[in-house]
């Protein structure tokens, strides 16, 4: 997977819960025992959806394409 920018995690205290989600993409949501096992749990649920949105995306693409870095 390419190298991605910093995204933002909402973290909040539920009851005997940590839950978060990811601000920037739609879904990407989780919980933890621990704030810790909360950002491993957010980290490891945005790679995948990171990579089933390229998988889709290119999917889509389906012949000649070319892949472009755009930054904001």
């Amino acid at each position: 997977m390419k190298s991605m920018s910093a995204f933002t995690a909402v973290i909040k205290r539920d009851g005997p819960w940590w839950i978060g989600w990811i601000e920037e993409i739609p879904g990407v949501n989780s919980q933890g025992e621990t704030r810790e096992e909360l950002t491993e749990n957010l980290r490891s649920a945005l790679e995948e959806a990171i990579e089933m949105n390229r998988e889709k995306a290119l999917a889509a693409a389906v012949d000649s394409y070319v892949e472009e870095c755009i930054s904001l």
